[in-house]
């Protein structure tokens, strides 16, 4: 075939001076081999594409799945928080309240010294406003036996209004011993111990306030 035999018969230097036909064929050979690599290049970047995709997808699916979960239970867990946050008011309200703090402070006194604990120091602080109650520090320091500081906690316990107390850098050691370097049996507390009354509504009210105030800054 004449097309064969110009192949055969191709002047490598002298490409300028090839048949028409080779040309085209040369020419067609170099499109398809670079609309091949294009394709092929193409379609890697799309598999690449796809495969990104379908993993996206499968965590959409599992993430609106938590999603769906929640929200078929929101109503039944808002209705739980609501009944928790009355049982917490409902506890709240069982501590002391603004004007029967300075009483209770005075029984809390009145306590250590019936259960024969000698009081050196007893020095309320200012009060910390939480968002339904309020924290009332004591500094102290008392002198007392083993069982006459559990006496008073026996005490504390019993009074009419429940008290909470906590303690913080609290610490208990033992009073130096009498002359004759015996022990006395007698033991040192100080520290810090705190008391909670609740807010009343126009406490809570204002602490709501001040917090969203502070929030909004």
């Amino acid at each position: 075939m004449k097309f064969l035999d110009d192949l055969r018969n191709l002047d490598r230097n002298n490409i300028g001076g090839w048949p028409r036909s080779v040309k085209m064929f040369f020419t067609g050979l170099v499109f398809a081999i670079v609309t091949f690599f294009g394709w092929y290049l193409y379609i890697s970047d799309q598999q690449d594409d796809l495969a990104n995709a379908e993993q996206k997808e499968e965590s959409l699916k599992q993430d609106f799945s938590q999603k769906q979960s929640k929200a078929a239970n929101l109503e039944a867990l808002e209705q739980q928080l609501d009944e928790m946050k009355d049982m917490l008011r409902t506890l709240l309200r069982q501590l002391p309240s603004k004007t029967e703090m300075p009483e209770l402070l005075v029984d809390i006194s009145q306590t250590a010294l019936a259960a024969g604990i000698e009081t050196e120091l007893f020095q309320p602080g200012p009060e910390t406003p939480k968002d339904f109650y309020a924290e009332k520090p004591i500094t102290l320091r008392m002198v007392g036996t083993y069982h006459q500081f559990g006496s008073f906690i026996s005490g504390v316990a019993s009074l009419p209004r429940v008290v909470i107390l906590t303690l913080h850098d609290v610490s208990l050691s033992p009073k130096d011993g009498d002359k004759k370097g015996g022990s006395s049996g007698q033991l040192i507390l100080q520290g810090t111990v705190k008391t909670y009354r609740y807010l009343d509504d126009d406490e809570t009210a204002a602490q709501a306030k001040k917090t969203d105030k502070a929030g909004g800054k």
